[in-house]
């Protein structure tokens, strides 16, 4: 199929408007590199390296290895104690554009625009749009009610056209695509592209365990379930039975801590901690702790193929519509 043109297509030089999503743990170079020879480009949080070294290695390996656009997510608030160094390793090494998540991107935005580097902020509703617009955002990615991880609590069919209507800069749809009918779906909402990670969990590229990956072929939209205990924010993960067993909510102890005024950043800090570590461990091996994040999308995962024939098949059924409205 012939490129597909929009907004975020020309600012990032992609064949078509899709970005894959960042995945804690899951997304990792050889992720990016199959995105950028697919026609699109992918995103990797930099706190998927543990050091420094390890994340300008990885930027230098998608760089060697394939030519396209690299991007990097940033969590922007103060549970990211790495956040200077990682911003100045992006800025260092010239990622081509940010996605920042959880928090402010203003001292993002103002170390990145002298730099050339273009920067998406995730937001949930029009407020945080309009601020990070005033920010000097580049583009704002409007997190919906069927997002994977950090959901918003909004459906797609309100929220992008909202943010269309009060914004001055592009919208990118993140949530609630497994195909490319609902691809089209969200252009025709007035989104320039979309931002899709769970279905690319499934994926022979993914570093993570083969059990966290069959479990995206197996379950499906209905088990995806809302958790407040991995990073105090509410998440999306599988209702496998070790989720069943231990419940969603925090305990009496965590949801005290995070209501007292004092001790609730430390509380979250310590959420965000454990929860990580907890899909740190479920994500690259088998046991029966299983914590695995992915969104209702996964709903539409019937096989374990690299990232190649995702994308083809989503670009092959994206095309079967503009046919079918042609006619």
């Amino acid at each position: 199929m012939e490129k597909i043109s929009t907004p975020l297509t020309e600012m990032l030089g992609i064949k078509y408007p899709i970005i894959m999503a960042p995945m804690f743990l899951v997304s990792n170079a050889d992720m990016l590199i199959a995105a950028i020879n697919s026609g699109i480009t992918g995103t990797v949080p930099a706190l998927n390296y543990r050091t420094d070294k390890e994340f300008r290695a990885a930027i230098q390996q998608i760089r060697s290895a394939a030519d396209g656009p690299i991007g990097i997510n940033l969590i922007a608030n103060k549970s990211n104690v790495r956040l200077k160094e990682q911003l100045d390793t992006c800025v260092e090494l010239k990622v081509d554009y940010i996605i920042t998540s959880l928090g402010s991107p203003r001292k993002i935005i103002e170390k990145c625009k002298p730099a050339g580097i273009k920067v998406f902020c995730d937001v949930v509703d029009i407020h945080y749009a309009k601020k990070v617009e005033e920010l000097g955002a580049d583009a704002v990615i409007a997190v919906n009610k069927e997002a994977g991880g950090h959901a918003g609590p909004t459906k797609a069919a309100e929220l992008v056209p909202a943010l269309v209507n009060a914004c001055n800069i592009p919208v990118i749809s993140a949530g609630g695509v497994g195909n490319g009918f609902q691809w089209k779906e969200k252009l025709d909402l007035g989104a320039v592209g979309i931002s899709m990670g769970s279905p690319f969990i499934a994926t022979t590229e993914a570093g993570v365990s083969q059990d966290y990956k069959q479990a995206c072929v197996d379950y499906g939209s209905k088990d995806i379930v809302m958790t407040t205990k991995l990073s105090g924010t509410p998440c999306t993960v599988i209702n496998t039975p070790y989720m069943k067993e231990i419940g969603t909510k925090q305990n009496w102890v965590e949801s005290i801590l995070n209501k007292n005024k004092t001790l609730k950043k430390f509380a979250k800090m310590l959420t965000f901690y454990k929860g990580m570590k907890m899909l740190e461990k479920a994500a690259f091996g088998a046991t029966y702790k299983s914590v695995w994040c992915a969104g209702p999308s996964i709903e539409y995962v019937n096989s374990i193929r690299p990232v190649k024939e995702v994308v083809d098949q989503m670009v092959e059924e994206f095309a079967s519509v503009g046919v079918k409205n042609q006619a």
